[in-house]
């Protein structure tokens, strides 16, 4: 693969973004690939993407806490993440993550495409605006409907158990949970707890991108009682076992995704914008080209 740079733009466009976290670090079967370091107004992604086609479609792969592992959650710089695949021309984020249950018919080894969010992360940026230009976009379905029928769709046709719905309660680590923590996320019934995705679900809808999650189920947090202490050590042992699963369900889902979107997701700022965009400092109208470029014209 050879370096480029994003300002290619027309050659480097993918329609897909496929964001992977903990396990999966490349997109096996990704074809014709180069690597493409972008710059972005709020710095530097967590890795190149890796830009190629699966399945005949144009795909940009990049890996959340970098190749290696290098990246605490805490550490992700999401908003170039984001960013960076829309500078690339990215419509869809299907995001690959792994998580631990909170209830017991959620078993280590299936998969949950998470429709609901519940924040308790304290320190990280989770917007695009600010610095004069106020924006405040819907979040009650904060995943697409299209993309999550599509990956739910997917693991069913590659024979891997997935719920359909669920909540994920992001928290921000990187420490795993408290035994108190764990017995109250389960009374509030939510399904799985982890440590990105809220964060990336934000930013893409004020991108007025779709995005959907898989979550790759590893343990059971620390509430289970054959599960007293969760390690890092068994939860890398079932990510081996689910990487391969979910490289068969991105495949197919790729190859399953319609052309056409019909969720509203592309349209999230089309009321969201409050501030009059004559007041909008040039410099912050600069920074959000690429985020609010077509209400600018």
């Amino acid at each position: 693969m050879t370096a480029a740079r994003a300002k290619k733009g027309k050659e480097a466009a993918a329609m897909i973004g496929i964001i992977g976290g903990s396990g999966l670090y490349s997109m096996a079967g990704l074809k014709d690939t180069r690597e493409i370091r972008v710059k972005t107004p709020f710095g530097e992604p967590s890795d190149a993407i890796v830009a190629g086609t699966l399945e005949g479609k144009r795909v940009a792969f990049l890996a959340r806490h970098g190749r290696g592992h290098r990246i605490l959650p805490s550490e992700i710089n999401f908003r170039a993440n984001i960013c960076a695949m829309k500078q690339l021309g990215v419509e869809r984020i299907i995001s690959v993550s792994a998580v631990g249950s909170l209830q017991e018919d959620l078993r280590p080894g299936e998969f949950l495409v998470a429709d609901q969010f519940v924040d308790r992360t304290k320190n990280r940026a989770s917007t695009f605006f600010g610095g004069g230009l106020v924006a405040h976009v819907a979040f009650d379905k904060p995943t697409c409907p299209q993309m999550s029928a599509v990956l739910a769709d997917a693991s069913v046709q590659c024979a891997v158990k997935v719920h359909r719905r669920g909540t994920y309660v992001c928290i921000e680590g990187p420490q795993f949970s408290t035994l108190a923590e764990a017995h109250l996320h389960r009374q509030l019934r939510f399904e799985v707890i982890g440590m990105t995705n809220v964060t990336e679900a934000k930013l893409a809808r004020e991108a007025e991108l779709c995005y959907a999650t898989i979550a790759m189920i590893t343990d059971y947090d620390c509430w289970h009682p054959d599960h007293e202490s969760v390690t890092a050590t068994q939860i890398i042992a079932t990510l081996n076992q689910n990487a391969e699963n979910a490289q068969k369900v991105l495949r197919e889902a790729v190859r399953g995704m319609p052309a056409e979107r019909s969720c509203k997701c592309g349209a999230a700022l089309k009321h969201a914008l409050v501030t009059d965009l004559k007041l909008v400092p040039p410099a912050t109208k600069k920074r959000l080209a690429s985020i609010i470029g077509k209400y600018l014209s």
